[in-house]
């Protein structure tokens, strides 16, 4: 029996329920002895310019061995995205001027963590006010300039090549438009970041809570100006990333930059509220959605303009619109499709990747955008979906979006969701509360989704070695948060070797152990880094059948693995065979492999939530979800399942409850947890996960990734629900997140 597709217990799971994980903060390498604490002054204005900075007082402080400012350092600012306007770097210490609340102004060195706060707070900046602009529309008007040598706040336009066709939609029998917020999201590991950085002649060593230590090296030698062979990064436990983990952060290389002038090693860890300022956030979207089609519920015509927020400094989301334009058309046969994207600074924190990173932008919207369409002509929303879903023979399918779709079948999953969540029976129970006028009023909302996963990333390394004792070593170069790799990946090379999981070793993230990777984002690991992984131990298998071809004096044709003992037999000749330890202890057993799909999958699913809507307080209750979620054969169930749960938690909480908020001088109102609606278990149902496997052809196990889906499906699910619930009292749209409040107001404003 293969132990593919089994519910194997996580491999990691004693060590951090018993001696608890170990996370950059907690490293108690000898060579960090003695090591600085890094303290910094963060600005309290959206924007200013600095006119004065005065150390002196932190100086003296108890402690203290420096204060550094920007002009102190000799690194230049960093573009920290390629593909931004040139002029809009970000300096590792502000000088001139601030661009958002907690920007780094000034580096404070400390004996000890507990001394540096103190001194941090006599660091005497001036700041003289400039105006704050706060909302990306009031941005892309270039009032208000962030980089007045730029001329602009658009870092990067995506299709505005020409202006807009006028007679887009002219053929249409019905056509609905409306305005979108897809609002900023907090990451909010539970651990935040976090850095350790020492130096041994001209080698740099860092630690840090990230998600790929291959990028982290580059990007931290390409700031200081360093040959990559020089910098060794290391990657403890990570206490959860969510692609806000992806990459380095410039604090990152300024510890670096410290501990090398101190001639001493530097740690830095921020606290709470200085991730939830400082740290990139995700989302941050305006859209707007017209959608046009026959009142017979097809959809012929879809056009999408987005506004990306960035933040202060352009990151890695100015690349987020470029997703979202690609899945634009979701799961749905639309002839005629048009995007278009502006991507502008405001005097917010940085926008890089959240989990599903530009694809539950585009899914939001065109689920929405169902919705209105399927409202205004008056027809069942999962009807609408069913009769626009891109048929099963149609794969490979070229969108509109420019993309090729790898395999699906939407309208089966859509059916298997709607099936399994009784919708026939809800729409039933929603009709008769309506009817006798219930407080409570019930609400079906339904998505249909498909993503792309691996996108950009297609190949992984991964090496496999079986040793003279029987065991095995695993090199990867994904970097697992929380995902199971250790578990995953032995599973894949128990599989193919037949030795034990528990004899099975996987080691990640140590750019000197394994230099080249990928890391973990975009749902790409099991794809790439898993079936590398596999196909190493395949390819270990083949040598070792060259090998033991001599000494079994036997033709390689006619060996075979015996999986039962790890061993190479000859087929048809009992007790004729040598063990891969025998074979290793001869001769180094060892295979490096690179995989490369070349293209990235498509994953798709149907969700259904079910919501109860107090209509007198406009508290929603989830009572249901139920989510077909795709990705191809499933090699550990409890891993998927973990997956799904924690997308779908956090898809339900943009929906309801998540929000970056700012007031009007650009001050955050979200800083801490108290005032950030993360949902905890007593705001979620049971999830009911329903089964479906449609193999990807783009690589031999036909795995598609699975880490995003149920922030995917889950949160335009959420919000129609919300919508229906209260559509026959005249609400049509109440834009993300629909608190009690939202909800409550809209009703009001539906009544007069």
């Amino acid at each position: 029996m293969s132990i593919l597709g089994t519910r194997v217990v996580r491999t990691e799971d004693p060590v951090f329920l018993t001696r608890g994980a170990t996370y950059t903060d907690d490293l108690t390498d000898e060579r960090l002895t003695g090591a600085l604490h890094l303290t910094l002054v963060r600005s309290p204005l959206a924007h200013a310019t600095i006119t004065s900075i005065d150390t002196s007082a932190a100086l003296d402080s108890p402690g203290v061995v420096a204060v550094v400012t920007g002009a102190d350092l000799d690194i230049a600012p960093a573009l920290l995205f390629p593909g931004a306007n040139k002029a809009m770097t970000r300096p590792f210490l502000a000088t001139d001027r601030v661009r958002f609340v907690g920007e780094p102004v000034a580096a404070v060195l400390t004996e000890e963590f507990y001394q540096g706060e103190d001194a941090a707070e006599l660091v005497d900046v001036e700041y003289e006010p400039l105006p704050v602009v706060i909302d990306p529309l009031a941005a892309a008007n270039d009032e208000t300039l962030l980089f007045p040598e730029a001329g602009t706040n658009t870092a990067a336009a995506y299709g505005h090549d020409s202006e807009p066709d006028a007679d887009f939609f002219a053929g249409c029998e019905v056509v609905v438009t409306r305005d979108l917020v897809n609002q900023r999201l907090a990451a909010a590991p539970l651990e935040t970041r976090a850095a350790s950085a020492f130096w041994e002649g001209d080698h740099l060593t860092v630690y840090m809570s990230n998600q790929n230590a291959q990028g982290g090296r580059d990007e931290v030698a390409g700031w200081l100006g360093l040959d990559k062979d020089k910098v060794r990064v290391i990657l403890p436990d990570v206490g959860g990333g969510f692609g806000a983990k992806i990459g380095s952060d410039p604090e990152f290389a300024l510890v670096a930059w410290l501990a090398r002038q101190q001639g001493r090693p530097v740690r830095w860890n921020e606290s709470r509220s200085e991730n939830m300022t400082g740290m990139v956030q995700g989302r941050a979207q305006r859209q707007t959605v017209t959608i046009g089609g026959s009142r017979d519920g097809r959809v012929t015509h879809y056009r999408l303009d987005v506004v990306q927020d960035l933040g202060a400094y352009p990151r890695l989301g100015t690349f987020l619109p470029m997703f979202t334009r690609m899945m634009a058309p979701g799961t749905y046969d639309i002839a005629n499709v048009d995007s278009r994207a502006r991507a502008v600074v405001t005097n917010t924190t940085s926008i890089a990747a959240y989990r599903g990173a530009g694809r539950p932008e585009a899914t939001a919207a065109i689920e929405r955008a169902m919705d209105l369409f399927a409202a205004e002509i008056g027809m069942d929303p999962a009807q609408v979906r069913r009769l626009n879903v891109v048929a099963p023979e149609k794969f490979p399918f070229q969108t509109k979006g420019g993309v090729e779709y790898d395999s699906g079948e939407y309208a089966k999953a859509l059916d298997l969701a709607l099936a399994e969540s009784g919708y026939e029976r809800l729409r039933a129970e929603q009709k008769a509360r309506r009817e006798r006028g219930d407080v409570r009023q019930l609400g079906i909302g339904v998505s249909s989704y498909v993503e792309i996963t691996g996108g950009g990333a297609y190949a992984e390394d991964a090496s496999v070695q079986v040793h003279p004792d029987g065991t095995v070593t695993v090199l990867t170069g994904t970097s697992p948060h929380g995902q199971g790799h250790a578990t995953a990946w032995a599973m894949l090379a128990s599989e193919q070797l037949g030795i034990a999981i528990d004899k099975i070793t996987v080691k990640h993230g140590d750019t000197d152990l394994v230099p080249r990777g990928g890391g973990t984002m975009g749902s790409r690991s099991l794809q790439t880094g898993g079936v590398a992984v596999h196909q190493a131990s395949g390819e270990l298998v083949d040598l070792a059948k060259q090998r033991a071809a001599e000494l079994l004096e036997a033709s390689v044709d006619d060996l075979e693995l015996d999986p039962a003992n790890a061993a190479i037999t000859v087929a048809g000749v009992p007790g004729k065979s040598v063990t891969l330890a025998e074979l290793a202890s001869r001769e180094e057993l060892k295979v490096d492999t690179t995989w490369d799909g070349q293209k990235p999958t498509f994953p798709f699913g149907a969700h259904v939530c079910v919501v109860e809507v107090d209509t007198e307080s406009g508290k929603v209750t989830v009572e249901r979800i139920v989510a077909v979620d795709d990705a191809g054969p499933i090699l550990n169930p409890l891993l998927c399942d973990g997956q799904r749960h924690g997308g779908i938690a956090q898809g339900i909480a943009q929906a309801l409850l998540e929000e970056v908020m700012y007031d009007e001088e650009g001050q955050p109102l979200t800083g801490t947890f108290a005032d950030y609606g993360i949902p905890s278990a007593a705001e979620l149902p049971s999830f009911d996960l329903v089964e479906m496997t449609t193999p990807t052809p783009v690589n031999p196990m036909g795995y598609k990734g699975i880490g995003e889906a149920g922030t995917i499906g889950s949160t335009p699910a959420t919000q129609s629900a919300v919508i229906d619930a209260l559509s026959h009292l005249g609400v049509t749209h109440i834009d993300m997140p629909l608190t009690p409040l939202r909800v409550w107001e809209a009703i009001q404003e539906a009544s007069k």
